[in-house]
């Protein structure tokens, strides 16, 4: 059953036309076998504290499994016990899904013992320790351990290519990379660029709108550029025409860091499109945007050779507001 669960997930994400890769590299990027990752700031400005050391503790349980996967999936289904949507604290949403977590009854039943410190007894899926240690045994049992089947372990947790690879690429945001902090000049890079990133893989699903700038409604590229590093306390012009002359450019061949714009047109001066960095996978530059009308804000592989194809555009370069 295992292998047919990673089998579907691949070509899902591949229709998707989210990087297959990100299933080969998921261990890695996310720190299985090198220790617990720390955390990044994009992961300490979206957790309250609290809800940081119980992800941290819960995954300790489960060895080799991240507790940036738990982080990621506690920030989309709840953002992390913040929200107050249906079946958040109380009663269930439409479908059927209760507490931090969003755990079926039967699901929760079957993983709520036994009860960690701290935890309600009886067990809660609305009690944050509860819920973070059952989905914690939940990973566990589905492939988590040792980090061997994370991907597998997601989609039976929530059965959709797209969720998966939206908390694959969250959790890696979450994970702090020494390499990911500095520039090739060596020079500290903002905090602002992790955080916009971040929020917009939250976003992924979202409807691509022409001229969209609401979240969970609809977004245009450039809008979910501005409305990211809105959240990140960056202002932004609209557009990306804009976005790209006001922005402090990189040199052609620069290391990229998540959170910079990518862009994307006919030349300089002829800018149609931009995305968010988010890193590399197995080679493949991943970035997250709202790519045109009919489809869904996702995570797509890209060029990050100047002058590279795109569809019909060209890789123009990229940008790093600060």
């Amino acid at each position: 059953m295992r292998g047919v669960l990673v089998t579907v997930l691949a070509a899902g994400l591949a229709v998707a036309v989210v990087s297959t890769a990100i299933l080969a590299s998921a261990a890695s990027l996310l720190g299985v076998g090198s220790g617990t990752p720390s955390a990044s700031s994009a992961a300490t400005a979206k957790i309250p504290p609290a809800m940081l050391t119980l992800y941290e503790q819960a995954a300790a349980t489960c060895p080799g499994l991240p507790w940036t996967i738990l982080a990621a999936i506690g920030t989309i289904e709840s953002d992390n016990g913040q929200s107050n949507l249906p079946g958040v604290h109380g009663g269930a949403n439409a479908a059927g899904a209760m507490g931090l977590m969003q755990f079926e009854p039967a699901t929760f039943a079957a993983y709520d013992e036994p009860v960690p410190s701290g935890g309600a007894d009886p067990p809660s899926p609305y009690d944050p320790t509860d819920a973070v240690y059952a989905a914690a045994r939940l990973l566990c049992a589905d492939g988590a351990a040792s980090g061997a089947s994370l991907p597998a372990a997601v989609y039976a947790y929530n059965h959709s290519a797209g969720y998966v690879s939206q908390v694959l690429a969250l959790a890696q945001t979450y994970a702090s990379s020494p390499s990911a902090t500095t520039s090739e000049t060596g020079s500290s890079d903002s905090a602002a660029g992790p955080v916009a990133v971040s929020w917009a893989l939250s976003q992924i699903g979202t409807p691509y709108v022409w001229g969209g700038e609401t979240p969970g409604v609809g977004f245009d590229c450039s809008g979910l550029v501005q409305a990211a590093y809105a959240v990140a306390g960056v202002s932004l012009p609209r557009v990306a025409q804009d976005q790209y002359n006001t922005t402090p450019k990189l040199a052609p061949g620069a290391a990229l860091v998540p959170g910079d714009l990518v862009f994307f047109g006919g030349g300089p001066d002829s800018i149609d499109h931009v995305g968010l960095y988010v890193g590399v996978v197995s080679g493949q530059n991943i970035m997250v945007d709202a790519p045109h009308t009919g489809a869904d804000v996702r995570a797509e592989a890209f060029p990050a050779a100047p002058g590279a194809g795109f569809g019909s555009l060209l890789y123009v370069g990229a940008t790093r507001p600060i």
